[in-house]
């Protein structure tokens, strides 16, 4: 149950007329009142003849209490506007029951109290099977104004009751740290103009990913503008700026005019002194950890080194959430969510969808009342500006695998950031974790069965010694895992792995061990999966291994290789084609 606290408005006849209406849509069936302040109070809705001066009637009712309160104490918007709406899951409630639910409602808000006899006048019209809107005047009939501090907060409390008695979704209790959602004007005009999300939506998106890894104001602002938005400035007399404004080119009001919305109004961690202090703590950090440098005369990171990068930083900022303190939690979420941005920006199509949603989910996530640190967040900072300067990854080769090695690890960091917010009871963000945990999944799945498919190839290929003994090394490593990972179907990909590792000059049985210890394995749908991706990155072996450790790539060639007398071209073609090839002793 979502009840919902409208702009005040200044005219009851207006907002009447839209209750009792057919809607924008035409989405209003049977509108009629359920409940008011008094059993008598006229229902034009269900009166076939009813006319303007029915409306006129209700709405002079309605504004009664107003002539007692002197001009002082009239405000110009008295008209206060809640809508109840439940979920598409829950059971359709009945009149009677919508009524008592407005009923409790306005008692809540400070709207009308039955036990003092001397409340705001009000109705609560029904036009549809899942909602209803309580309309109100706001003046008692004792010539005093309503007590209306935290109805928002009141009202939501009472929601969460009646949920429960009514057998209705259970939705988690805010801590308003969220973002503002789009109005129902924003959204009747998104679903009228055909846009997945309300130009609201849209901006917070877009300027999310512009701040991500962002080192100053100038290259914010340049993001921005290259996005394709309308940026306004607002400046101090001084010169200095204060804050911003973005417009989308095509989003205008009835006069043609852009409408902007401030950084903050979009999200609270998006007004302009909120991303100053991202890169702030980084140029008054006491180590390293400045922004890399992307001039045109630096050397371009490639995607694939970028998303190598990002899985160490990954990596570490998994075992800050399980061992750090609150404040370098918070820091580190909230640079997570730059990473996930930063991803989504530059993936390939095949998961961008899944990566998007993800970003999305997880940055409610990213902020509660914990107040963050900044200055610990540098590496994944980092990591999100060289993803963004890396540019957009291909599907296939090593920029795909490195793109399934760095969502395998986000998958755990944002499994981790989950525990941490139900831990700390954030009801909503450890929600929003978990929703952005499913998308990685899903991105997981679409980005990871072509490399795995071929390292499960050549595991297969592998001769029956050489499986035995990487098995091998796998009881001596994670004796308790070891039966479980023989049985799934990624042993033979980690086999393949086990092979490179111990090719490149590594003892598997060690990196393995120190692979497993690193971070538990309990949500891994495959433990194989996810030892593979993690011994790749502990050997610095390539991610992509479409060809075996035999086939000359100077990463994973060790040095006894090297120095052996070469292989007539013949025996290396077959050594790539099956990986069955051990190496000399």
């Amino acid at each position: 149950m979502v009840p919902r606290i409208h702009k005040r408005g200044s005219r009851t006849v207006g907002l009447l007329y839209y209750l009792y209406g057919p809607g924008d849509a035409e989405e209003h069936v049977d509108p009629h009142l359920v409940a008011s302040w008094d059993h008598s109070a006229p229902d034009p809705g269900r009166d076939p003849h009813a006319t303007h001066k029915q409306f006129q009637q209700l709405q002079q009712l309605l504004d009664q209490p107003l002539a007692l309160l002197d001009d002082k104490q009239r405000k110009k918007k008295h008209v206060w506007h809640l809508s109840v709406r439940n979920a598409p899951t829950d059971r359709i409630l009945t009149d009677d029951e919508w009524a008592d639910v407005a009923r409790r409602m306005v008692a809540a808000a400070g709207i009308d109290d039955p036990a003092q006899g001397a409340g705001c006048r009000w109705v609560a019209v029904r036009h549809a099977d899942d909602h209803i809107h309580i309309l109100a005047t706001l003046a008692r009939e004792d010539g005093y104004r309503p007590d209306l501090d935290s109805d928002a907060l009141r009202v939501q409390a009472e929601a969460r009751l009646l949920e429960q008695e009514l057998g209705l979704r259970r939705l988690n209790p805010g801590d308003k740290t969220a973002a503002k959602r789009p109005t129902s004007a924003e959204r009747h005009k998104a679903d009228r103009q055909g846009r997945e999300r309300t130009p609201r939506e849209e901006l917070r998106e877009t300027v999310r990913r512009a701040a991500a890894g962002v080192a100053s104001e100038e290259e914010f602002f340049d993001r921005l503008a290259a996005a394709g938005l309308l940026i306004r400035q607002r400046t101090a007399p001084s010169g200095d700026l204060l804050g911003y404004k973005v417009a989308l080119p095509d989003d205008r009001n009835e006069d043609q005019e852009p409408i902007y919305y401030s950084g903050s109004t979009l999200a609270p961690d998006l007004s302009l002194p909120r991303i100053r202090k991202r890169w702030a703590a980084d140029l008054t950090g006491h180590h390293s950890g400045a922004a890399t440098d992307r001039s045109s005369a630096s050397p371009r990171i490639s995607p694939s080194a970028a998303r190598r990068q990002a899985t160490t930083a990954v990596w570490q900022a998994v075992l800050i959430l399980d061992q750090g303190d609150d404040g370098q939690i918070a820091a580190h979420l909230a640079a997570a969510g730059e990473v996930l941005d930063a991803l989504a920006k530059t993936s390939a199509a095949h998961t961008r969808r899944e990566l998007r949603d993800a970003a999305w989910a997880f940055e409610r996530a990213t902020r509660s009342h914990v107040q963050a640190e900044r200055g610990h967040d540098r590496a994944l900072r980092q990591a999100a500006r060289d993803l963004v300067y890396g540019g957009p990854a291909l599907g296939r080769g090593e920029d795909g695998a490195t793109t399934a090695m760095l969502i395998d690890m986000a998958f755990f960091l944002v499994s981790a950031a989950a525990h941490w917010h139900a831990k700390k009871e954030h009801a909503q963000q450890a929600a929003a974790a978990r929703q952005a945990a499913d998308h990685l999944r899903a991105a997981y799945q679409a980005a990871a069965p072509l490399h795995l498919g071929v390292m499960h190839q050549r595991g297969r290929r592998l001769s029956h010694p050489l499986q035995r003994k990487q098995a091998a090394h796998l009881r001596r490593a994670v004796p308790e895992l070891a039966e479980q990972i023989l049985a799934e179907p990624g042993w033979h990909a980690l086999a393949a792995t086990l092979a490179d590792v111990e090719n490149a000059g590594h003892d598997p049985a060690a990196l393995l061990a120190e692979a497993a210890e690193r971070r538990e394995l309990d949500t891994a749908e495959s433990i194989s999966d996810v030892m593979v991706w993690r011994l790749r990155r502990l050997a610095d072996l390539p991610a992509d291994a479409s060809t075996g450790p035999e086939s000359g790539t100077t990463m994973g060639v060790s040095k006894r290789q090297t120095r052996k007398k070469a292989t007539p071209p013949s025996q290396n073609a077959s050594a790539t084609r099956t990986g069955t090839r051990e190496p000399r002793r």
